[in-house]
């Protein structure tokens, strides 16, 4: 008996210093990521590949030229990328010859990648003009979430639109999200049909959110996938309900859009780099109280994905940060 307390005393203390050391190594890496907001790294400037000019880099803080922003973050996707923003373009042009008054622009940020991915997005700058498409480039792999803010910080639109480089998600879902935004502001600000007229009111201006979302398509998943890979997502959406609170049931889907004055306030903040900047978008909204419109939008698997259970562990890595940022206050959050 003796021995068996032995064993359980020198367990208990093996816990109690693994938690020890993962404790302090989450507190350390909180407070070395406490200033992590406050810089860009991205040029000041974009090439023009036709005139091989520098055209200046515009920021989040200046008014709204265009009406919508789409950006792409791209790493390695040089064999994705070409058919989804043929895709993507081809339908803002059917849109636009339409309607006179609508404007847009695609960024694309290249996250360093290592394959013919640049090369693939200048080709549609030189096609399309400086004016439609934009590339910045990274120069070394920050993640997923640090080239979405580079993208975001640096868009022109009144709305700005995150998408992923596959085409997973179908561009015109992007009218789901739009209408749905569009519906909000008129019933939060009391406009109702006086909108349209009302030379004042500029969508831009108002905080709003609209998440795109595969809830929808949650039954059939658990359905189709292995027991393991149901168990982790289980478990990840128990550990985003703890550090994020309730309300979104797909944190994860990379189709969402904001206003400029949303996404001001949201991604200036931002400091996670990789995949759960989702978690951490959703926790600023609520922080700042920004509205967000949880909406189904069409979704297809398309083979490559970068996420693989080795993910998972930089996931619960990031989001312990998250909570120990902003719950110890370490993270400051600038208004």
């Amino acid at each position: 008996m003796g021995f068996l307390w032995t064993i359980a005393e020198l367990l208990v203390a093996l816990v109690f210093i693994i938690a020890s050391f993962l404790l302090t190594a989450v507190v350390s890496e909180a407070y070395r990521r406490r200033h992590n907001n406050t810089h860009v790294d991205a040029s000041a400037f974009f090439e023009d590949p036709n005139s091989l000019k520098q055209v200046p880099c515009p920021h989040i803080h200046d008014p709204a030229e265009k009406y919508i922003s789409l950006v792409i973050p791209a790493f390695n996707e040089e064999h994705r990328l070409p058919g989804a923003l043929d895709e993507t373009i081809n339908y803002l042009q059917e849109r636009a010859a339409k309607d006179k008054s609508f404007t847009y622009e695609v960024v694309i940020v290249d996250d360093g990648s290592a394959d013919a991915t640049k090369r693939v997005a200048f080709d549609f700058v030189k096609k399309y003009t400086v004016d439609n498409v934009r590339v910045i480039l990274l120069g070394r792999n920050h993640g997923k979430g640090e080239a979405i803010r580079k993208g975001m910080l640096h868009s022109r639109g009144e709305l700005l639109l995150m998408l992923d480089a596959d085409g997973a998600t179908k561009v015109t879902d992007l009218e789901k999200l739009e209408n749905q935004i569009h519906a909000v502001a008129r019933k939060e600000f009391r406009l109702g049909e006086s909108t349209s007229s009302d030379s004042s009111f500029r969508i831009s201006d108002i905080p709003l959110a609209a998440f795109g979302s595969r809830a929808h398509l949650e039954e059939k998943a658990l359905a189709t996938r292995k027991w393991y890979r149901n168990f982790l997502m289980k478990g990840f959406h128990l550990v985003v309900l703890l550090t994020a609170g309730s309300g979104i049931r797909d944190t994860q889907c990379g189709f969402k859009m904001f206003t400029r004055a949303a996404a001001r306030k949201l991604f200036t903040n931002i400091r996670l780099k990789r995949w759960c900047f989702d978690v951490e978008l959703v926790f600023l909204c609520k922080w700042f109280g920004i509205p967000v419109i949880e909406i189904s939008v069409n979704w297809t698997e398309i083979p490559g994905s970068k996420v693989n259970p080795l993910s998972i562990p930089n996931m619960l890595w990031e989001l312990a940060l998250v909570s120990m940022g902003y719950r110890t206050r370490m993270w400051k959050i600038c208004s």
